[in-house]
């Protein structure tokens, strides 16, 4: 495994039967897969007002497919064409760098027929262009690593990349924040210029969203919206300690929701029971958020192992690889497979607008559905769900990956790849509201794809280990050998032999050239001082001995570099 040229003509069927894999996914679910959150993106910008709760960028593309086409399937199927480039970027990118390139390709190529890839790439969730960024992140980090540097190409990259996470998602911006830190601390090139990127990408979706877009109509965000898992945690602190809360602050929470309600809803693992019932007052909660997010900062101040453990729980999907199968709101959410609104959300249940219907299963082929279906509800079942949906696995995964490539490539750049698995996971850990398979859909795509590196990575640092060691053991000296029946001289006796001649039991296997020189000046002075045939061939002995010792010696450097 070393860094390899990149074969810019392999992305090219890597990303056709990507998008031809996906786009059989598209037929068999068109428009697309949805949920409650889906109609809302779309609701409100025909019905209004436009709010924006989640991203207005998602919604506006949502609003132009439907205003310009009368149908969503646009949408979902450009998602499947940015998805295939996304896995086809990372691909290659990991190859440059030095992950096996047949493994690493088939991977990427395999991706797809996966309910969590293909599934998740033809649902209508915001969710989804977040992740096909986060993966592109993830592409131009490897980019990086292969070059041992951050270029101007890669630094645009990752500005434009980072600044797209944030207005897909409301809390995009943090995981930028913590994406950045990791690579500052990573690479040792243009910090200052990657610091003021990831700046900018964090700062213009909250300059937009409190500054710009209410000057085009767009509201900002219900205080209940940005403030619910504060309010999760509250109702969790009423269920578990009520000898906390005085009765002012009981009359306070009555305002907003019935007490039983509080208590009801008060599941560490969700916060779908208090905020999505009838009997909670989005609009009390909203009239009354600075005092509800006073009361939770009084608990955050006496109680801060509470509220921590509290944020921990519902932070499992980020660092758990296991559902709770036992507990309220414990399990996985994956997919709501409903054939249309109504039997969704209900009736009445958001701002209806003429058009609805576009929220409805409509296959182009039935005959792909029968196949996609009864794959995507098997793989639905709890005993895949730690491996299929579970990010946290595959965010460990990736750590290990990116910790044995840039061991066994001795280049510190490949830690980076991983950033924004870690700024996605230690973001959902500290604020998400549930155990949705989609707030870590990034870990996944990004740690099975790194999985070819992982095991590269392993081997190599496996070999390199074993010769290690052999070398070590080649070079440890031998212990001396003295000949049986001869016994060892005295300390303090002569030696047996002249000074000027070897000794008989001397090892001589590790004699230099050079002392193969020297015997042959030996066998020329013998000639020239006596010129006689016996003095001549005793100098030629010599100089043999000389050149013997000098040939063992040469055995033994070849020995070591073996």
């Amino acid at each position: 495994m070393g860094t390899a040229k990149p074969r810019p003509w392999v992305a090219i069927p890597t990303f056709l039967i990507i998008q031809a894999v996906l786009a059989c996914w598209w037929a068999a679910f068109y428009p697309g897969l949805f949920s409650r959150d889906s109609v809302l993106y779309l609701s409100h910008t025909v019905v209004g007002p436009w709010v924006s709760d989640h991203s207005v960028l998602y919604d506006a593309l949502l609003s132009l497919s439907f205003t310009k086409t009368g149908d969503l399937g646009a949408v979902t199927f450009a998602q499947t064409t940015a998805m295939a480039a996304a896995l086809t970027y990372l691909a290659q990118s990991l190859k440059a760098l030095g992950a096996p390139r047949l493994p690493t390709t088939l991977v990427a190529m395999l991706m797809p027929l996966a309910p969590p890839v293909g599934a998740f790439s033809v649902t209508l969730w915001k969710d989804v262009p977040f992740t096909i960024c986060a993966v592109a992140v993830a592409g131009v980090c490897a980019r990086i690593a292969a070059r041992r540097a951050v270029t101007v190409p890669t630094l645009v990259g990752l500005g434009l990349l980072f600044t797209a996470l944030g207005l897909f998602r409301a809390n995009g911006f943090l995981v930028v924040g913590v994406a950045v830190l990791a690579l500052l601390v990573i690479v040792t090139t243009m910090r200052v210029r990657l610091l003021l990127a990831g700046t900018f990408a964090a700062a213009l979706p909250l300059v937009l969203t409190n500054l710009v877009f209410p000057q085009f109509g767009i509201m900002a965000p219900a205080k209940t919206y940005v403030y619910h898992t504060a309010f999760g945690d509250i109702a969790v602190a009423y269920r578990d300690h009520p000898e906390l809360f005085t009765e002012q602050d009981k009359a306070l929470m009555a305002n907003v929701a019935p007490l039983t309600r509080w208590w009801d809803g008060g599941t560490c693992y969700t916060i779908n029971p208090l905020i999505w019932r009838r009997d909670f007052s989005w609009q009390q909660a909203d009239a009354h958020a600075s005092e509800l997010l006073d009361l939770w900062k009084r608990l955050l101040i006496s109680e801060p192992r509470m509220v921590i453990d509290t944020r921990l729980c519902r932070g499992a999907i980020a660092w758990r690889p296991v559902q709770d199968e036992f507990a309220v709101g414990g399990m996985t959410y994956r997919f709501s497979l409903r054939p249309n609104a109504d039997t969704y959300v209900g009736p009445n249940k958001v701002p209806d607008f003429p058009g609805r219907w576009v929220f409805s299963l409509r296959p182009q082929s039935w005959e792909l559905n029968q196949v996609a279906d009864p794959w995507l509800t098997g793989a639905l079942a709890p005993q895949y769900d730690w491996v299929l949906w579970r990010g946290a696995l595959w965010a460990y995964v990736s750590y290990l990956a990116v910790a044995l490539g840039a061991l066994a490539l001795r280049n510190r750049y490949v830690l980076g790849v991983a950033a924004v698995v870690a700024g996605q996971q230690l973001t959902v850990l500290a604020n998400i509201s549930a155990q949705d398979f989609r707030y870590m859909a990034t870990p996944i795509f990004v740690g099975v794809l790194l999985v070819p590196l992982l095991v590269g990575g392993l081997g190599r640092v496996v070999v390199a280990s074993a010769r290690g060691a052999g070398r070590a053991l080649r070079r440890k000296p031998s212990e001396p050998r003295t000949p049986l029946g001869n016994a060892a001289p005295a300390p303090d006796a002569p030696p047996a032999t002249a000074p000027d001649a070897p000794s008989a039991d001397e090892p001589t296997g590790h004699g230099a050239a050079g002392d193969g020189a020297a015997a042959d000046g030996a066998a020329a002075d013998g000639a020239a001082a006596d010129g006689a045939a016996a003095d001549g061939a005793a100098a030629d002995g010599a100089a043999g001995d000389g050149a013997g010792a000098g040939g063992s010696g040469a055995l033994g450097r070849e020995g070591d570099r073996e």
